[in-house]
């Protein structure tokens, strides 16, 4: 894929490299305003069940079962579009997916990231 995906907070400046900036959270940001979140989208549709995201609390313990479920989840029809979508959306330029947590790599948009780059 010839265009960059990028994982970044959503409470970080905004940069001229982030192309189409897509927020991958299920819930909004605490104490962001969606003027001050430059999002170009809110893509719920992608974000880890409230299920998952209950079960999983950022636990580093976790996150290898963490990576596998969503992966699953992300593999079910109506997350399967969205996931295209923003497959189709990377090819055209750069992506930047936006979450509110604080360890990026342990994070479903990392994840994302990974899938997205893949075939």
């Amino acid at each position: 894929m010839g265009s960059r995906i990028r994982v970044r907070r959503v409470y970080d400046t905004p940069s001229p490299d982030d192309g189409f900036r897509v927020l991958v959270d299920r819930v909004w940001p605490r104490g962001l305003s969606k003027q001050d979140a430059h999002l170009d989208e809110w893509a719920k549709d992608v974000a880890p069940s409230a299920e998952l995201r209950v079960w999983y609390r950022h636990d580093p313990a976790r996150f290898d079962e963490f990576r596998q479920r969503y992966a699953a989840e992300l593999a079910e029809p109506g997350k399967l579009e969205a996931v295209s979508r923003l497959r189709t959306r990377a090819e055209s330029g750069p992506l930047t997916l936006l979450t509110a947590t604080r360890e990026l790599n342990l994070s479903q948009a990392a994840i994302l990231a990974e899938l997205l780059t893949k075939a």
